[in-house]
């Protein structure tokens, strides 16, 4: 008999807007082993940032194939467990983590309290965020709680928006206590979101809407500004050549979605020293200059949202991190409905079409791609 085929996105490591389809017969399991069926992840303006990072953060290592010019960049999902070779996990468990854009996975797991984690070799030197897969009865932040029914529509906008509102609600927090410092803001009386219709700055911008006396100042293209303004979320919006129009009186501190090294500098020399800090988390626009531009004022500081994760968890505990993570989606998805809109991309031509999409930025800021992929 056959073995059934698996389809899988692969993405040219040195050209991220070329993909292709990888058929491949699943494998046979070893003992220990679990295949998973992607039942459907999200591709957002953050997958994109994996790819441009993915040497760098090590992104290409989490799903290695054999050739070193393609690689598979993960993605947010849910998958259901439709074979295993382990005693302690079964058939038909379904799981919340990050997974290659394709229709299986096999892992080696390793049982926790609340799902597995992923024990395979190549996955020993990953951040533990990253190799944590949340069963859905267990899952604090599943639609409907722990142990909900089955909620379709749910996991759409949950899979789109849960790790981009878990890092704009770590970011947030990092400036409501100034980095550790206690200092809010840095002590200064406002924000400047660059990238402001990306979904991770307006789950940024809903957290630091509720901060009391802070001008929270979005950025975005002409084409954005009219949506960027609906939110709500956003005392003033300007666009990129606005920059200079914005207050500058108190200073500011800054978070960068954009990646783009001219727009961030316009902002640093627009406040120069009383810039009081300036953090990147992404790069949605790939496709800005990549050369070094000077900036005046404070070196920008990336934001890697895993180790936010494990100094939260020291400093709050776990449960207190579960309970403050689980509210902030609650709040960010339930107000969703308002300005996501969810687009399915089905079959094996889907992935491509999403990726290709995203990353000639043809999705506009109030749609949101979940792909699913099926057997070949």
């Amino acid at each position: 008999m056959t073995p059934p085929v698996h389809n899988t996105l692969e993405v040219a490591r040195a050209d991220i807007g070329t993909t292709r389809l990888v058929a491949e017969a699943d494998i046979e399991l070893a003992d220990g082993q679990i295949r998973l069926g992607i039942d459907r992840f999200a591709v957002t303006a953050n997958n994109i940032t994996y790819a441009a990072f993915g040497d760098m953060l090590g992104y290409w290592d989490f799903f290695p194939t054999t050739d070193p010019e393609f690689g598979r960049v993960p993605a947010m999902g849910w998958a259901t467990v439709v074979e295993s070779n382990h005693d302690e996990i079964d058939v038909g468990r379904r799981f919340y983590g990050w997974y290659p854009m394709s229709s299986h996975v096999v892992f080696t797991p390793t049982p926790t309290r609340d799902g597995f984690r992923d024990d395979g070799d190549h996955r020993q030197a990953h951040a533990p965020v990253y190799r944590a897969y949340v069963a859905t009865e267990a899952d604090p932040m599943y639609p409907g709680g722990a142990g909900a029914e089955f909620d379709a529509e749910g996991e759409e906008r949950h899979v789109l928006l849960r790790g981009l509102a878990l890092t704009g609600f770590l970011a947030e927090e990092f400036f409501a206590d100034g980095g550790g410092s206690g200092d809010t803001y840095f002590g200064t009386p406002r924000v400047v979101v660059l990238s402001a219709s990306s979904k991770t700055a307006i789950g940024f911008a809903q957290r630091a809407s509720l901060r009391p006396g802070l001008v929270v100042v979005g950025v975005t293209s002409s084409g954005n500004r009219e949506f960027v303004e609906s939110l709500g979320f956003y005392d003033s919006v300007v666009t990129y050549d606005e920059i200079d129009q914005i207050s500058t009186d108190g200073g500011a501190v800054s978070i960068d979605m954009a990646g783009n090294p001219v727009a961030l500098a316009a902002v640093h020399s627009l406040f120069g020293d009383s810039l009081a800090h300036s953090m990147t988390v992404g790069r949605s626009h790939h496709d800005a200059p990549a050369a070094e531009v000077e900036m005046d004022g404070p070196a920008p500081q990336l934001f890697f949202a895993p180790s936010e994760v494990t100094r939260r968890m020291e400093e709050w505990g776990r449960q207190e991190y579960a309970d403050r993570c689980a509210e902030a989606m609650e709040s960010f998805v339930g107000s969703s409905d308002a300005w996501l809109s969810v687009e399915q991309r089905l079959g094996s031509l889907g992935a491509p079409d999403a990726w290709a999409d995203v990353h000639q930025g043809n999705v506009a800021p109030s749609v949101g791609l979940v792909v699913t992929v099926g057997h070949a």
